[in-house]
């Protein structure tokens, strides 16, 4: 009895600790968080200075006792954070980034870490803290960046769009940069075939990782979508995310990169909106307590001893960060405007920064001063970000005086010319289906044979019938797979065309054949593994021959199985059916949503008695009503509450209908495939010389010509009247089909 009440005695004693240092980190939370509130500042710096008050190097409050607890806390911060961002990830964002915020992140990226490397070696750091500092200061900050955003009411803008795009590249890469970092960091030096290695291995478990999610975890979702009440979703979609950072620590991984992968695998799914809801009470919890933890680590004398680097380093982020981005986005086609307002949004660091310091601290290879001088950092950016957008635009009016003429008409000039159509060639289509089609078979392939092998097959110790009985199935689960890689044809209608063309054969048969032989060498790697080499090679010719004998029942297999994969991965974007955002450069156009209020007075007019094009200069795309889109609606169409109008117009424009309709929100629309916009460089002799109603382009597109630029010259909403002549940029904005069917910018 007595060791009992000493066994309760002793967990009493350890849960104390625990309890008592939560207390306190979340007490001082809520004091700082609510103090930041008022004054409105943004709430992570409110942490920051929590933490710092409830750390070891301020005496005045009561400082937590057990560091080793809330580093746990903070590493399932770190976990739940990397989480949501996955949430609020999807690969198929990514994917529908563009050129523009792919090329405006990449130069900011390469910049910012070459910089960062050259500052830390010219303050006499050590190689390690040079690295992890070029890293740190190459990830902006999200979170920070959105506040601004909505604070200052410039999420509808045009620069706003690209800015997203780039966090969104700069989120991938930075979980890139987190594998590679740990290799350099265990290995402690550099060599090229471990980084190598690393990032195949690491893309190798991203597709599989991703292929697999899409297929499984959406079909789970719907099948059990009746017993998913709130709770029962919440607990499903954190132990999904458990087991993926469990999958990845075996995996050699980073617990947060499982994390994040889990995510971005369920942003793909309808219950992505739902889950963020559900999670966000739960990352607000952990998050706050990464945070508070990052706040403790600041360490007053650290700061003044390294007074100078801090200042140093403030300062190469903040002009750094602008000019490297401004270049990036000037060099992706973007004008001088977009760019500069680019560049000083993205003027700071924050989250994914805080994560790779961390990642140097757990790995040991980082010195102790370079913690609380990011966090440093971090802080001063944080409060300059929202000056800096502010600013930008007087920035942008600045640099037009100082700039030379000839300066500013080369960058529209050469904006001008980057936005043109550029048609990709047959071959290349072919060429990067047939890529894609290896590699992503190719994965699943090795993925089931290495499970097979290394998993299944040791479990039977050697009977010969049994590694006969796990090769069959193996070879059976593979099987459609194999077809895919080796038989089934990829970009049909480029590859008819290009036959049709009467060009690239050899080639073709070349590229064909290369996948036919992976096919061979993944069956022989297979067999190989359960058998001897002769046995093997004979057991390879056999199947080969039965293989390509009936290939009608793998097609349709596989078919299944790809049909599964496709509904799951557009299920989400199939529910939404929102429009996209399209850029309209050189000029500062672009589209963006509205939704009519019921007591808004424009409610029950027509489109020609508002006169919205002739009084504001904006054009309406498209009216979403219900379930159904409007596309280009007709000058007697009439507008309801609840009405979602899509408008194009500049950023000024925007703003001046806003104030028109009495509507105070402004969103930026996700995707939809019906109504684009696009510009053609106009060479068909069909139509120069006729005006554009002549040109029938309205009845042809089911749209609006909402744009010429001709010799340098800018034409806004362009009259019926205007003559159409050879090289005219024109920007229409129609039906997606028909306008694909147009040809203007050929003979």
């Amino acid at each position: 009895m007595n060791e009992v009440k000493q066994t309760a005695a002793e967990a009493s004693h350890h849960l104390y600790p625990l309890i008592s240092d939560l207390g306190l980190i979340l007490m001082t939370a809520a004091v700082a968080i609510l103090l930041f509130k008022k004054i409105k500042q943004p709430l992570v710096l409110g942490y920051l200075i929590a933490g710092f008050l409830a750390g070891p190097y301020f005496t005045l409050f009561p400082s937590v006792q057990d560091k080793h607890n809330v580093e746990v806390w903070a590493e399932i911060g770190v976990i739940i954070l990397l989480f949501t961002l996955g949430l609020e990830f999807s690969f198929k964002k990514l994917m529908k980034v563009g050129g523009t915020a792919s090329v405006t992140a990449s130069v900011q990226i390469v910049s910012m870490v070459f910089l960062g490397y050259w500052a830390g070696q010219f303050m006499g750091w050590s190689s390690m803290d040079s690295i992890f500092l070029g890293a740190i200061l190459s990830m902006s900050s999200t979170t920070i960046i959105l506040r601004a955003f909505d604070e200052l009411g410039v999420k509808g803008q045009k620069f706003a769009g690209i800015v997203f795009g780039a966090l969104i590249v700069e989120d991938i890469v930075a979980i890139l940069m987190m594998v590679l970092l740990s290799t350099i960091a265990v290995s402690q030096q550099f060599s090229g075939m471990e980084l190598v290695e690393s990032v195949l291995k690491l893309v190798f478990f991203l597709i599989l990782w991703f292929v697999g999610g899409i297929f499984f975890i959406p079909t789970l979702l719907k099948k059990a979508k009746n017993l998913l009440s709130d709770e029962t979703l919440l607990i499903v979609s954190l132990a999904l995310c458990l087991m993926m950072v469990i999958l990845a620590t075996m995996a050699g991984f980073s617990p947060a990169l499982g994390a994040f992968i889990m995510g971005s695998i369920i942003a793909e799914t309808t219950k992505a909106e739902r889950i963020e809801h559900l999670v966000k009470p739960v990352k607000d919890l952990f998050g706050a307590v990464f945070f508070v933890s990052v706040g403790m680590l600041i360490n007053p004398d650290t700061l003044v001893e390294y007074a100078w680097p801090v200042i140093i380093i403030t300062l190469l982020t903040i002009f750094g960060k602008t000019i490297s981005s401004t270049i990036g986005a000037l060099i992706s086609g973007q004008p001088l405007k977009q760019s500069v307002q680019t560049g000083m949004s993205l003027a700071q660091i924050g989250e994914f920064s805080f994560i790779i310091a961390t990642l140097g601290m757990t790995l040991g290879v980082t010195s102790n001063f370079l913690y609380p001088i990011i966090v440093a950092v971090s802080a001063i950016s944080t409060f300059t970000t929202p000056f800096m957008i502010k600013l930008s635009i007087p920035a942008y009016n600045k640099l037009v005086k100082i700039l030379p003429d000839k300066f500013i008409k080369g960058i529209e000039s050469y904006s001008s010319s980057s936005q043109t159509i550029k048609a990709t060639s047959n071959w290349v289509l072919f060429v990067r289906a047939s890529i894609i089609q290896i590699i992503i078979h190719s994965v699943l392939i090795i993925a089931l044979i290495l499970l097979s092998s290394r998993v299944l097959l040791p479990m039977v110790n050697g009977s010969q019938w049994a590694n006969v009985a796990i090769a069959t199935a193996t070879l059976l689960c593979i099987a459609p797979f194999l077809y895919a890689l080796a038989l089934r044809q990829v970009a049909t209608k480029a590859l008819s065309d290009l036959k049709a063309e009467n060009k690239f054969r050899a080639p073709i048969r070349i590229v064909n054949l290369i996948r036919i032989l992976f096919g061979v060498f993944f069956i022989g790697f297979l067999l190989n593994s359960f058998f001897s080499s002769l046995i093997a090679f004979g057991a390879v010719v056999v199947f080969v021959f039965v293989y390509m004998a009936f290939p009608k029942r793998l097609q349709l297999f596989y078919e299944r199985i790809e049909s599964r994969f496709i509904q799951n991965f557009n299920d989400r974007e199939n529910q939404e059916a929102t429009n996209s955002k399209h850029e309209l450069s050189p000029w500062d156009a672009h589209m963006t949503t509205f939704e009519i209020d019921a007591d808004l007075n424009i409610v029950g007019k027509p489109l020609h008695e508002l006169k919205l094009r002739e009084k504001i200069g904006v054009n309406i795309a498209a009216i979403k009503r219900g379930s159904f889109t409007i596309n280009v609606p007709s000058r007697n169409e009439q507008l309801f509450p609840n009405d979602i109008l899509y408008i194009i117009g500049t950023d000024r424009q925007i703003d001046k209908f806003k104030v028109y309709v009495n509507q105070s929100k402004v969103t930026v629309p996700e995707n939809d495939a019906e109504t684009v916009l696009k510009n053609f460089e106009l060479k068909n002799e069909n139509f120069i010389g006729k005006t554009i109603r002549e040109s029938q382009l309205r009845e042809k597109t089911n749209g609006l010509v909402v744009g010429i630029e001709r010799d340098g010259q800018r034409m806004m909403n362009p009259e019926s009247h205007v003559i159409l002549e050879k090289n005219d940029i024109i920007w229409i904005v129609g039906d997606k089909k028909r306008m694909n069917l147009i040809t203007l910018n050929t003979n």
